[in-house]
């Protein structure tokens, strides 16, 4: 504010001594200017009295230089002045000061030429004779018998210069004088604006340092005043502002802090902004150790950031639930939400939702697992089992052909028990998201190769050959086991279904830029067109006589969905009766 001061303070000095400098130089060429436009008036009068006084002689002028040298040297006694007498061809015949004979024609001077034009001559100028400024006036004079003579007066300027110098001392004087009084009012007058200003200034750095205490002291209505006056009411408003603001945000913690589910904020670029309390249970982390730090430092399951990222990318809603197992196992639901500012305003970040649905999930796999042992699928064998032990019972076990028939079936039917009781289970398992997928590459052509070994025994009692068409090179992000599973059953379903002497044939190739498309087919008894919508419900049959003979559960298909889904892939299926069925999977070379 001092810097303001100051340069206020010399931009007002320099105004002043502009202003003075500009109106000296004007008042003192306005004085050179009329002292001599005075000396030449005066001097035309005096030079119209010369001319109608005195005697004009004719001649050539070896004649007159004489005469009229001793009339110009007379008539400066009286004039005070250099007198110059000169004929019309600018030859100097008389000069009160200098030898005639001596001096330059003076028809080329701009007195002379500007007299013989206008009748009067003026000029200023340096005389080459005198040396010094000088100002000339001429008139002519035109004798009866028609010769023509310029008679010319010539005065020092040195007593205008005098006064000219002795004003100029006295300008500088008053110059210095003003620019002093100058100084003393400016400085006054910016003190006067700049004091209220650095205490404006003073309470505005207390509001941005949130004093929203300060106020400013206003003594004067001016702009200034007014100005203070702002800043108060800004400062009324901001506290009260605040007061809400603080208010509101002890409410937001009270809610976040004793909310059953955890939240935590995070911006567009993936920095923790705000997390509660119970996000710190289920995370395992303090906000202290998280907020202002990127999400991908929490060393979570990977999954987890994976989520969070695509929620980023995506700037779309998404809902997931995972596996939690720190710091304790628990299956946690994950809901994203995007954040903007206001409806339809910029993204700027994501708000994660953390709830445990562990409980919830026991529930529903308890109801499962009860509504999976009280189906009509496991009242089958068991039916089964129970008849042919009631047989046995009541006398059949004394036939040893017929005893060993039925115990055969027996046996039959539980191992078809067991393996329906563990497909149900491997479903329900898979549909809760409890069997937790570890991808890592596959090479395709090699983990066929292996796939296939362990169905060639199968195959070969059915003299069913099975085809392989597998692009070299190719590699998938899986999990092994669970793509082995995928393969096994639809593999074992198409060598089930397709009758002795046929064949089953796997194409797989790269689909796309990101996919590969996995194909198997088989010349089977293929399914109508009416089943195909339902071919991946559980237990759904096609023909339930065929199904039972062939030792499927009815739930290897809904088993293969499933696990397609969870690797984010499709599945489909095209099947002409008679002619065969072909299972198209498409799956995403990265996960």
């Amino acid at each position: 504010m001092n810097s303001f001061r100051t340069r206020l303070t010399l931009i007002i000095i320099a105004m002043t001594a502009l202003s003075v400098t500009a109106a000296g130089f004007l008042m003192m060429k306005t004085f050179k200017d009329n002292h001599i436009n005075a000396l030449e008036d005066n001097m035309v009068r005096e030079m119209h009295l010369i001319v109608n006084k005195m005697d004009w002689l004719a001649g050539e002028p070896e004649q007159q230089f004489d005469y009229y040298t001793e009339e110009a040297v007379e008539l400066e006694g009286y004039t005070d002045a250099r007198i110059t007498f000169i004929r019309e061809d600018g030859t100097v015949i008389g000069d009160s000061d200098y030898d005639v004979r001596k001096m330059d024609n003076h028809a080329d001077r701009d007195e002379v030429k500007e007299a013989l034009e206008k009748g009067i001559g003026q000029a200023v100028r340096s005389s080459d004779t005198a040396g010094e400024s000088l100002i000339y006036v001429a008139i002519p004079y035109t004798q009866a018998s028609g010769d023509t003579y310029v008679v010319r007066l010539a005065m020092t300027l040195e007593e205008v210069e005098g006064s000219i110098d002795q004003l100029t001392i006295v300008l500088i004087a008053g110059l210095w004088i003003l620019c002093a009084v100058a100084a003393l009012i400016s400085y006054r007058i910016a003190l006067s604006l700049t004091k209220p200003l650095e205490q404006i200034t003073k309470v505005a750095k207390r509001i941005k340092n949130m004093d929203y205490r300060a106020r400013v002291k206003t003594t004067k209505q001016d702009e200034i005043g007014e100005l203070g006056n702002a800043i108060n009411a800004m400062a009324d408003s901001l506290q009260v502002q605040m007061s809400r603001i603080k208010q509101n945000e002890s409410q937001l913690e009270s809610v976040l802090a004793n909310m059953i589910n955890g939240v935590v904020m995070i911006d567009a670029g993936g920095q923790i902004l705000l997390m509660n309390r119970r996000a710190e249970e289920v995370l395992g982390f303090s906000a202290r150790e998280l907020v202002g730090r990127h999400f991908a430092e929490a060393k979570q399951q990977y999954e987890l950031a994976q989520i969070i990222q695509e929620a980023l990318d995506t700037k779309e809603h998404l809902r997931e639930e995972i596996t939690f197992y720190f710091p304790e196992e628990r299956l946690l639901e994950l809901n994203l939400v995007q954040i903007r500012e206001n409806e339809g305003g910029p993204f700027s970040g994501v708000l994660l939702v953390l709830q445990d649905v562990s409980a919830i999930r026991r529930l529903e796999r308890m109801r499962s697992e009860f509504v999976a042992n009280v189906s009509h699928e496991l009242k089958t064998p068991i039916a089964a089992v129970k008849g042919f032990a009631e047989t046995l019972l009541g006398g059949a076990v004394k036939d040893e052909e017929t005893a060993r028939a039925f115990l055969q079936i027996i046996f039959d039917e539980s191992d078809r028990l067991n393996r329906l009781i563990g497909d149900i289970l491997e479903l329900s398992k898979i549909e809760s998201r409890r069997v937790p997928l570890m991808f890592s590459p596959v090479e395709i052509d090699v983990f066929m190769n292996k796939t296939v070994t362990l169905l060639e025994s199968e195959a070969s009692r059915k003299r069913i050959t099975i085809e392989r068409d597998v692009e070299s090179g190719l590699y998938l992000e899986a999990d092994e086991d669970r793509l082995r599973q995928i393969m096994m059953n639809l593999l074992s379903n198409g060598i089930n279904y397709t009758p002795e002497g046929g064949r089953v044939t796997i194409r797989i190739f790269a689909y796309g830029d990101d996919h590969v498309r996995i194909q198997i087919c088989d010349s089977g008894i293929g399914i109508p067109k009416k089943d195909l919508p339902r071919i991946f419900e559980r237990f759904y049959r096609v023909d339930k006589a065929r199904s039972r003979s062939s030792g499927g559960t009815g739930l290897g298909l809904s088993i293969v969905k499933h696990l397609v889904e969870l690797h984010k892939g499709t599945i489909s299926v095209s099947s002409t009766v008679g002619v065969g069925t072909t299972f198209t999977i498409d799956l995403p070379v990265i996960q």
